[in-house]
């Protein structure tokens, strides 16, 4: 579980957090009570990337090719008025 801090707390303690996240531990920097950002030890969130790089490319190979014939760039800026 990330441990929420504030932002001017953060930037106080920059070098203990960064000690924290060599530790393993991971942070949710807040401004007003709201996230903005993630602290996480390099290499963690890598799955997700790779997860939804595997997502997008196998939707990508169910989806019908559509047959668009040939264009030109003129064709594709003329004038539907």
């Amino acid at each position: 579980m990330d441990e929420a801090i504030p932002a001017a707390e953060a930037n106080r303690k920059f070098s203990l957090l960064m000690r924290g996240v060599r530790d393993g531990n991971s942070y949710v920097v807040t401004s007003h009570g709201r996230p903005v950002a993630r602290i996480v030890p390099a290499g963690e969130r890598d799955g997700v990337a790779s997860g939804a790089r595997a997502t997008l490319l196998s939707r990508l190979q169910r989806q019908p090719v559509v047959q668009a014939g040939p264009w030109t760039r003129e064709a594709l800026h003329e004038d539907e008025g």
